[in-house]
Order: C-alpha cells, then sequence, then structure tokens
C-alpha cells in the first residue's frame, strides 16, 4: 500500500488493474471510546457543485440509485471504528467530476478528539492501494478526508484534509447546499440544520431534504422521492419549511417513501390455546443431522438475500459486491481434480455486464470450519475467476484473528478475497431491517421475519457463538486453584473467545435497540492484537477476570463488563458524572427518581476525587437518598452503578451457560439501568 502526505495524488489506474470498483475507509479511535463521526459522500460536477439534492449521501440516504455510491456503515476494529463506503467508479455518471469524502461530527465534539484519524482506498478485493493519515486535527467539527476525481479517462486520488471549524454547514455551503437552522428548537438538545441544496442546472425544482447528522437517524423513512412522506416525515417537511427564509418558499419539498417495518408487539392469535404452533415457512423440528441444517441454513438464507435486495446488499457489500441483480444458487458442482467439490452456495451479482461471483462454504451448531475445505475453494474460486470466498459459522471474526488458515498464492494474478460472516450477523441485520430501518414493501418484511423466526429456532444450528472453546474449562479450573502460569497459551486462547462473546453480545443488543453497539478498546489503532490478548490472558491468570467495555449510540455511558471466575459472578457497570453547579442533595435526589424502575439490588457508589465514597445498594439507599452524600462535605464527582450477577459453569451451550450468563446481565443492566439515565445525564449535560 502506499502511503501519501496531504494535497498529494495518485492514479488508481497505477495501483491496480482493477481500481472500476473501490472501498473507502475512514477510521479513528477515541481514548474514551465515546468519540465518533457522520460520514458523508458529496458528488460534484466541473463546476465543484452538486447537480441536485440526490448527490449528497448520510445516513439516511446512504445509497445511490444507480449503485455508485453505497455507505456500508461503521464496523468495529481491534482499536476503534471504522466506517466504509463501497465506490462503484465504472456507474458514476459522466458529469461528475469529483467525489469528496467527509465526515462530520455533532453536540460539540471536534475532530482533535480523535486518534488515528485515517483514510484508505482498497481495490474491489479489498487489497489496500492508498493511505493517508490526518496529524493535525484540531478544533474542526468537520473534515474533507479526500476526494476521487477524474483525469481524462482514469480516475485519482487526492488526500486533501481540510478541515471546518463551522461543521457540516461549513462544508455543505462550499458546494452548493443551503444550510438552515431553527431558531428555536423543541428540545433542549442542539438544534438540527436543514439543508437546501441549490437549484438543478437544467429547470429542475429544488428539493429540501432534512441533510445534517444527528445522533438517532430516523429509520422508518427512504430517500425515494415521488411516494407519499410517512405522517412524521410530512411534520418534518412542515417544520422545516417554516424555517425556509421567504425567497426559498414555493420551491418543490422533497418527498420520502415509508419503508415497511413490522411492529415489535404481535398481533393477537387466533388460536384455541397456546399450544398450536403458527404456520411457518422455512419450518425446522425435522431436522436431525449436521448436514440437514446446513443445506437447509443455507438454501434458506440464500433464498431471501435474492428475493429480498436490502439483505442481500447489505450482507454483500462490504465484500466488494457491486449493487445489482442478485441470483443464488446451492450445493453446485465445481471440478477440482479427479473429485469434483460442491461448495454449500454460489452468489451472483450482475451490474452493467459484468459479474461478480462468490463461493459460500457454511457452518451450523457450533461445527468449525475446516483450513482443507476453505483452502480447496480459495484455489477453485482464483482458477474460475470469482471474486471471493464467504464463509458462515456461528464463530465471530475479529481483527487481527482470521476464523481460517488458508495461504493466497501471490503468483495469482487473480485475487480472491476470504471474508466471514457469523450468523449472528445476519440475524442483528434482519432485525434492523424490520424492526428499525425497514424495507421495500410487506412481503419483504414478513419473509425477513420467517428468516429471523428460522434462525433463533432452536432447531436450526444458526444461534452464533456458544461455545468457550476447548481451553475454557482447564483454564477455569487453574484460576480457581491458582495454577495456571501467566504464559498458559490456553489463556489467550480463552480472551480471544471473550472477545468474541463481547462482539455477539454487542450485536443482539443493537439489533434489538436499532442503533450500534459496539467493543471499546481503549489502545491504539497500530497495536497487535495478538500483545493485546497476551497482555489481557496474563491479567486473568493474575486476578482471575475477564473484563470488556461496550459503547451504545444515543448514550454517553461506556459499560463496562467484568467476569470474576474466581467468584462467578459478572458485574456490570457505568460510571455517571455529577453535574456542575448543582446542590449534592439535589443531584442525588434526582439520581435516585431516575432510577425509580431499576432493580432493587443495584450498586450505587458515590466517587469523590482520589477516592470511593458512599455505597449501598438501591433499596436501601431510597429512602435515605442523603447517605450518598460524602461525611466530610465534599461533592460528589460521579456515581458508579452496578449489578452482579451470578454466570453459568458450563462452557455455554445450555440454559446455564457462561454465554447466556454474560448476556443475560448485560441485556438487564442495559434494560434496568442505562434506559433510566436519559433524563439525569441530559439534565447533567445543560447545567455543565
Amino acid at each position: 500500500m502506499q502511503e501519501i502526505s496531504k494535497g498529494a495524488n495518485v492514479s488508481l489506474t497505477a495501483l491496480s488493474e482493477d481500481a472500476g470498483a473501490v472501498v473507502v475507509s475512514l477510521g479513528w479511535t477515541s481514548a474514551t471510546g465515546a468519540g465518533d463521526a457522520d460520514v458523508s459522500v458529496l458528488l460534484l460536477d466541473e463546476n465543484g457543485k452538486i447537480r441536485s439534492e440526490n448527490d449528497f449521501y448520510f445516513y439516511n440516504h446512504p445509497a445511490a440509485a444507480d449503485g455508485s455510491v453505497q455507505l456500508l456503515g461503521k464496523t468495529p476494529t481491534a482499536n476503534g471504528d471504522e466506517d466504509r463506503i463501497s465506490v462503484d467508479l465504472t456507474a458514476v455518471p459522466e458529469d461528475v467530476a469529483r467525489i469528496v469524502v467527509a465526515a462530520s461530527q455533532y453536540g460539540g465534539a471536534r475532530f482533535g478528539d480523535l486518534d488515528d484519524l485515517r483514510m484508505t482506498v482498497s481495490d474491489r478485493t479489498g487489497e489496500p492501494l492508498v493511505g493517508y493519515s490526518i496529524e493535525d486535527a484540531g478544533v474542526e467539527t468537520a473534515f474533507i478526508f479526500g476526494e476521487l476525481y477524474r483525469r481524462g479517462e482514469e480516475w485519482k486520488f487526492r488526500a486533501v484534509g481540510q478541515g471546518y471549524e463551522t461543521g457540516l454547514t461549513g462544508l455543505a455551503t462550499d458546494f452548493g447546499i443551503d444550510v438552515l437552522e431553527d431558531t428555536e428548537p423543541a428540545s433542549a438538545t442542539e438544534a438540527v440544520p436543514a439543508a437546501v441544496p441549490a437549484p438543478p442546472q437544467e429547470g429542475g425544482e429544488a428539493a429540501v431534504p432534512a441533510a445534517a447528522p444527528t445522533p438517532t437517524p430516523t429509520p422508518a423513512a427512504a430517500t425515494d422521492s415521488g411516494a407519499a412522506a410517512a405522517p412524521e416525515a410530512a411534520a418534518a417537511a412542515a417544520a422545516a419549511s417554516a424555517a425556509v427564509p421567504a425567497q426559498t418558499r414555493g420551491r418543490a419539498s422533497r418527498t420520502t417513501r415509508k419503508k415497511v417495518t413490522l411492529p415489535k408487539v404481535a398481533k393477537k392469535s387466533l388460536a384455541e390455546n397456546d399450544t398450536w404452533r403458527t404456520a411457518r415457512l422455512f419450518p425446522v423440528p425435522s431436522l436431525k443431522s449436521d448436514r440437514e441444517r446446513e443445506v437447509r441454513a443455507t438454501s434458506v438464507l440464500l433464498s431471501v438475500m435474492a428475493q429480498v435486495p436490502e439483505l442481500g446488499r447489505r450482507l454483500t457489500a462490504g465484500f466488494g459486491a457491486p449493487a445489482g441483480r442478485m441470483q443464488t444458487f446451492t450445493e453446485v458442482p465445481l471440478p477440482h481434480g479427479d473429485t469434483p467439490k460442491r461448495p454449500d452456495g454460489v452468489i451472483r451479482v450482475e451490474r452493467a455486464g459484468k459479474l461478480w461471483t462468490a463461493l459460500v462454504e457454511t457452518k451450523t451448531h457450533g461445527n468449525p470450519l475446516k483450513d482443507e475445505q476453505v483452502q480447496q475453494y480459495m484455489d477453485i474460486a482464483a482458477r474460475r475467476g470469482y471474486e471471493a470466498v464467504i464463509t458462515l459459522s456461528n464463530d465471530v471474526a475479529l481483527d487481527g484473528s482470521p476464523v481460517v488458515d488458508v495461504k493466497i498464492d501471490g503468483r495469482r494474478k487473480h485475487k480472491v478475497s476470504l471474508w466471514h460472516l457469523s450468523w449472528a450477523e445476519v440475524a442483528h441485520q434482519a432485525q434492523m431491517l424490520i424492526r428499525h430501518e425497514g424495507v421495500g414493501n410487506a412481503a419483504h418484511a414478513w419473509l425477513l421475519q420467517e428468516l429471523l423466526e428460522y434462525l433463533q429456532h432452536e432447531n436450526s444450528g444458526c444461534h452464533g457463538f456458544q461455545n468457550m472453546g476447548p481451553a475454557w474449562v482447564p483454564v477455569r479450573k487453574g484460576i480457581e486453584d491458582e495454577t495456571i502460569s501467566p504464559d498458559d497459551e490456553r489463556a489467550v486462547d480463552v480472551v480471544e473467545s471473550w472477545e468474541r462473546l463481547i462482539r455477539q453480545v454487542c450485536l443482539r443488543l443493537g439489533g434489538e435497540l436499532g442503533q450500534k453497539a459496539l467493543p471499546v478498546q481503549r489502545t491504539r489503532r497500530d497495536s497487535d492484537p495478538r500483545a493485546r490478548r497476551v497482555a489481557a490472558a496474563a491479567a486473568l491468570c493474575a486476578d482471575g477476570k475477564l473484563s470488556a467495555e461496550l459503547r451504545i449510540d444515543g448514550t454517553s455511558s461506556v459499560i463496562a463488563v467484568i467476569a470474576d471466575l474466581r467468584t462467578g459472578k459478572v458485574r456490570t457497570a457505568v460510571d455517571i458524572p455529577a453535574p456542575e453547579g448543582s446542590y449534592p442533595l439535589a443531584t442525588t435526589k434526582r439520581l435516585l427518581r431516575a432510577l425509580a424502575e431499576a432493580p432493587a439490588d443495584l450498586h450505587v457508589q458515590t466517587l469523590v476525587e482520589g477516592e470511593n465514597g458512599p455505597r449501598g445498594t438501591l433499596e436501601r439507599l431510597r429512602p435515605e437518598p442523603g447517605d450518598l452524600l460524602p461525611r466530610d462535605g465534599a461533592a460528589p464527582g460521579g456515581f458508579r452503578l452496578s449489578l452482579i450477577k451470578g454466570m453459568g459453569n458450563t462452557r455455554g451451550n445450555t440454559e446455564s451457560g457462561f454465554i447466556r450468563g454474560v448476556d443475560a446481565a448485560v441485556d438487564r443492566f442495559y434494560h434496568g439501568v442505562v434506559a433510566h439515565l436519559g433524563a439525569f445525564e441530559a439534565r447533567g449535560g445543560r447545567r455543565g
């Protein structure tokens, strides 16, 4: 990969023979785990302006109808977040001269608060071509990381690194977007600007989209124009229209087509009693063997991917697949020496006469992927010109830790990418679509619901990460007996399994809430994952504890999860700051009122500078909030809230398992505690 500096440019075709489509990655880390930014992409004409509002892509307008731009969303990395964007340069309209890639922050956050700001451009196989690091970020609240631009028949990349202290408003104004701000926000949160693009050059009417990033997007609305808007969208459009200056009123307001989501509350059943089973499109009770499970699971998933474009696109876009017509196949015989091989599935996507193809190898019921088998499929794919091999199993992939060990023949001209999906990720994406973001029609929503029902059935074998591995029992016994050595390699295996578990917990919780939930890694992006796990393994052997942190979008808190293998307890905790300038007793009373619905066994501890203060259970403190005040009159700096729960003793494949115990502990803590802190934190933020 070629590294360039600010202002430098390079030809993409000079770096790769396959630069017709690229994946642009923006990455950053945060020492606190709370840093975040929203990515946006602008298509500009020769004059450096957008042609219409459809040339502005952001979290609520993530994809171009022609497939040229697709925002793939955030991916947790070993040390932070990475936002990826798929750009099909062959599909970019000819009158687009530049593609600007930017990011912005909200709520007063600055890019100087983030570390390791970086932009990378990779080809469609995932091979990094060029990278650029921003090292001079300061007070800027928006940044143009870089741009792709035409020079004759080729595309080039330029490292821009231009920042704006005026946020998205300043950035958007430079490219022909008039940003209008509400003068009277309806709440205490920051006013959300509404962007009005300049009129199209050929007599078209300008539209009024809601273009500024907000912490929580509105998932129910799509970006199609021409259909009737949802009532909520209509209300928002009316509010935006009221804020538009007189000279801009009269322009056609942008309409949105409401996407279909399924209600969380099931309809009343017409069954005579609870023993009646609802008819399912994908029945599973008859599945007996692992082979039956794999064949059925592959066919069910691939068929729904082909019929529901939103799901098919979401599961393959990150692997370099274009947006196009998708067909899927199962049990395809392919020549390989004397004995043909039958991969579990094949995915083919056609766009503009070009074909993208991937082989699929599936495992269910906790069965591991086989290195030799995947290696054979990699060789077949390379010989037949396929772009990718996708493995799918209950295992969860980690950065810097491959699920299978294969060798890539560097002498081959054609490169094949190896990707991995977990069944937990598939279920997460299906749940995000049918519960929060919506799909094109009711039939697609119903298909996704049937898929989710199938994946969650106990006989499907598609339950995600469910076993801590062969090292779990001896390591746990060694910790209890205090006989395990700090350099025992089995402890590293347990730490790696712990990381997989935490990532799966984030997937499940994020799918339920409709918000991103990500593990927090308090290390720099360039740190070695192996070294981090070795250090965590040494700590595990010393104190018998596995620890992790996770963050959920829409909350300012970081949830700590600590599994003490010696006591058999899981502790979930969160620290919240006390508002500045408030009376200590009033603060404690307000906190206890916010926790009125929290579990009675919740532990509350006052934090004072340099030491821990008074503590007690919520049950004891409710009638006596003054017991939380330090006796020496010191003002509370914050509070630590924690719940303690017993954990299972088995590897994790039973109801009392360790994995289920950790997942249940996080779920109980979020819904019982963190979800109720919004009012307290919001009031504290205004005072601070």
